[in-house]
């Protein structure tokens, strides 16, 4: 580890396979893991643009679909679909270990920030 990096464990990758979402808790902030085309990603539980919780949302192409809006977000780079007005979804660094997903607790910023 280097600099400000605090690797924690977060949830077993079997589950998360098996689950495809899994919601979690780190530093005080709600996130979810997502199981997409044979990688792991963690972002943000709350979609930026309506509050919707995305832990409700679908998985197409790549893409996280907003359970209140037709928008979705592109799990590469947190980009909203084109044609809506809003920040992009904050995707945080992950690693897999010893059957466990660890996140990087250093890089997670609450909401407010």
């Amino acid at each position: 580890m280097s600099g400000d990096e605090k690797w924690m464990p977060v949830c077993g990758l079997s589950r998360l396979i098996s689950q495809t979402i899994v919601c979690a808790r780190v530093t005080g902030v709600d996130l979810i893991l997502v199981w997409n085309e044979g990688r792991v990603v963690a972002c943000e539980r709350m979609c930026p643009h309506e509050q919707a919780d995305l832990s409700l949302g679908r998985l197409s192409g790549g893409r996280l679909c907003c359970p209140r809006h037709a928008a979705s977000f592109d799990l590469r780079n947190g980009q909203i679909s084109y044609g809506w007005s809003s920040r992009p979804l904050r995707i945080y660094p992950v690693r897999i270990g010893d059957d466990q997903v660890w996140i990087d607790a250093g890089a997670i910023r609450s909401p407010a920030t």
